[in-house]
This record gives structure tokens, sequence and C-alpha cells, in this order.
């Protein structure tokens, strides 16, 4: 990843700040975008910082129809290049079908489809040749264990469709396209030890919750040169989630 430049979305916390720090360890110069975790943004760029990278933190609310694809060309502009999309960047939404309002809808569609859309056609068009673009999906697009997830798993699985038409419209360039799909991950959002931690953990073939670094550790091989053969593909890292 030496001389490489990324953008991570939603790269403040969790999954993001995890692909970041791994991609920086990697060599690459990095940016991530943030809405509220400013603080947090700003402690992932001291870290990157930390490790002899270039780091950039780029306020973007992945709604946002201008703000979600103008973080590519903020992007580029600080770092001259961009070699790595990671979508990462998402709402998650839990509910009974019936009291989902229209409101929900248009939100988790807005970040979790649109706005990954736009990012990664703004990506597309400054992306070298050999670029890549890492999508991050969901266990509950493989397998929906329970009642709730009508509107997350509509959003997710939409992103499946999209890298596999990206893998082929994109291909003759070099450019690779793959979706990950996390298991239960133990990050602020989703804690091993909160309420629903046994439950989840059951549902994998580990007993286990999966790491944001053992999530980053996927993204980084795809974005490197070893991965130049893996497109268009639906990679778990979920425990056995699916098994």
């Amino acid at each position: 990843m030496q001389g490489r430049a990324a953008l991570v979305t939603g790269g403040s916390r969790g999954i993001g700040a995890a692909t970041a720090l791994r991609l920086a360890r990697e060599g690459a110069d990095v940016a991530i975008t943030y809405v509220r975790d400013k603080d947090a943004a700003a402690d992932v760029v001291r870290r990157i910082e930390a490790l002899g990278r270039r780091a950039l933190a780029l306020r973007a609310d992945a709604a946002d129809a201008t703000e979600a694809p103008g973080a590519v060309d903020r992007a580029v502009a600080a770092f001259g290049r961009l070699d790595v999309l990671v979508n990462n960047a998402g709402v998650g939404l839990l509910g009974p079908l019936g009291a989902l309002s229209t409101a929900d809808v248009d939100r988790v569609l807005a970040v979790n489809v649109r706005g990954v859309f736009l990012t990664t056609r703004a990506a597309a068009a400054r992306l070298g040749d050999g670029g890549r673009i890492i999508t991050i999906g969901s266990c509950m697009v493989q397998r929906v264990p329970g009642p709730g997830g009508t509107l997350y798993a509509t959003g997710k699985a939409a992103l499946v469709g999209l890298t596999k038409a990206l893998a082929r419209e994109l291909g003759d360039r070099g450019i690779t396209a793959n979706i990950v799909h996390p298991g239960p991950i133990d990050t602020d959002m989703n804690p091993a030890d909160g309420p629903y931690g046994p439950g989840q953990a059951a549902l994998t073939a580990a007993g286990r919750f999966g790491t944001a670094d053992e999530v980053a550790s996927m993204v980084a091989y795809l974005a490197g040169a070893e991965a130049a053969y893996v497109t268009g593909a639906e990679l778990a890292v979920d425990g056995g989630h699916a098994a």
C-alpha cells in the first residue's frame, strides 16, 4: 500500500476506524469521513499520522447527495490521487415492519444505498487502473436470524447487486469491487457484553463476537496487490453466522 491513498467513509469509530488504521499501517495515506464524532475522527487522524502517513478527517453526511460524493473530490485534492474506496458508513435500524415509518425507509436507503452509490460513482471517475472498491455489507444479507431486519437487510442486499455490477463495469481497468459481510462485531454500537450479545454470539459457529480488527484484515487484503484477481465477491467475516 506504499504510495497509495484511501478513503474510508464512516471512519471515526468501529470497523471504519480499525480499517483506516490498518490501511495506514500497510503504508497508505488515509482520509476518513464522519458526521458527529469530530473528536473521535481527530483521534483516528492523530493515530494515522503517528504511523508516518498523511491523514484527513472530512465531515460528510452519507445521506446528503452532495456531501457524500464531495468527500471523494476533497480526498483527491488533499492526496493528489485515490486508489482505494472503503464504503463503510451506514446506519442500522431494526424494528417490526409495521412500525417502520416512511422517514425511516428514506433515511436508511439514503445512507446505506444512495450514499454508497453516489460516493462510488464519484470514486470510479477518480480511481486509477488497479483501484479497489470495498463495501461493508452485513451477515444479514446471507442469513436473517429473526424478525425486525426487513429494512436493514433490504439496504445491505442492494449493495451486493451494486458490487457485482461494478466488477463487470470496471474490470477492464483492473479495478476490483468486493463486499465484506461482517457478523456480530464488538463495537460501541453493538457491544459483545450488551443485552443482545449472548444471543448473537450463539448464532455463530465460533460462539463469539468478532473484532473490528478482524474485519479490517479482510479489507486490507482486498485492498492489496494479492487480491487483484478477486472481484465481484461476497466475503464473510462472520464467525460462521451463515454456516
